[in-house]
């Protein structure tokens, strides 16, 4: 997947993109890779995005990267670090693994669902 769009909208307007989405499945047209999350409260979608997630998503986006060095890489707790990527896997914005890790275990990968994130707040319809 190339691209996640985050919006918020009503639940009419997120049927209606899913009959659109079927009806083009349907004539066997090409998907574009975009995933559209929808939220139907717009507070609940900007409070997914803090500053502190974002540098996280950032971080991803360039390579996968295990929790441990996520948390090294942005000085923040380990604890922090693990609460946010549920969020955001939660929001479908990364994707977790399970890796082994040679002589200490296994190791979390954390890396991003889609090379870019565009985050859309619709008004009014």
């Amino acid at each position: 997947m190339s691209r996640v769009i985050a919006c918020s909208g009503t639940a009419e307007s997120f049927f209606r993109r899913a009959r659109s989405a079927a009806r083009r499945a349907d004539e066997g047209e090409a998907f574009d890779g975009a995933v559209t999350l929808s939220f139907e409260d717009p507070q609940r979608m900007f409070a997914v995005p803090s500053a502190a997630r974002r540098e996280l998503v950032r971080a991803v986006i360039v390579k996968p990267t295990a929790v441990a060095d996520l948390t090294r890489a942005l000085r923040r707790g380990r604890t922090a670090v693990a609460k946010d990527v549920k969020v955001f896997e939660a929001a479908g914005l990364v994707r977790t693994r399970r890796e082994p890790n040679p002589g200490h275990g296994v190791k979390v990968m954390v890396q991003a669902a889609a090379r870019r994130t565009d985050m859309v707040v619709t008004l009014a319809e």
